[in-house]
């Protein structure tokens, strides 16, 4: 090999090593900057997820008044955008995702599902860096989704509703 060819590969892999180094720093700082999870109210921990809820909601599911819906309520240039609940839809910053939250670095590229089983609505966390939150309470398994919830993912607040 030319010394000239051999300068050049140098460079090329110096220039790799840059843009892998940037990449690094880049989302080392999303993670350092990412907004703080909502505040859990002292004693909503196991203790009252063991504790019988008063009175539940009725599970979210299709019946005569219509299909559930997913209704942006954050971030404010996205507020009203509403989404059918049908059997899956999925939640991240990709674009192949039913909804799409390119803008918000804070929400994963696929961040969360929710799926109808039985009828009812479920939600699940498909292992975000940031969490998800059902009216403040993170998500660590599946969870009903009743009508009125709120869905927090980063940024973005979501509503379940008709």
């Amino acid at each position: 090999m030319s010394e000239g060819l051999l300068t050049i590969l140098k460079f090329c892999f110096l220039g790799v090593l840059w843009l892998f180094f940037v990449r690094v720093v880049r989302v080392a700082w999303a993670e350092v900057h990412a907004p703080p999870a909502p505040a859990v109210p002292p004693g909503a921990g196991r203790a009252a997820a063991a504790a019988p809820a008063p009175e539940a909601p009725a599970p979210v599911s299709q019946q005569a008044t219509g299909p559930a819906r997913l209704t942006i309520l954050q971030p404010a240039e996205r507020r009203g955008r509403s989404y059918e609940l049908g059997q899956d839809l999925t939640i991240g910053r990709d674009t192949r995702c039913q909804v799409s939250l390119p803008e918000d670095s804070t929400v994963s590229q696929n961040h969360a599902r929710i799926y109808r089983r039985d009828g009812r609505l479920w939600l699940e966390d498909l292992g975000s860096t940031n969490g998800t939150y059902v009216n403040s309470n993170p998500v660590s398994s599946p969870v009903l989704l009743h009508k009125g919830d709120r869905i927090q993912l980063g940024r973005a607040v979501l509503e379940v509703n008709r």
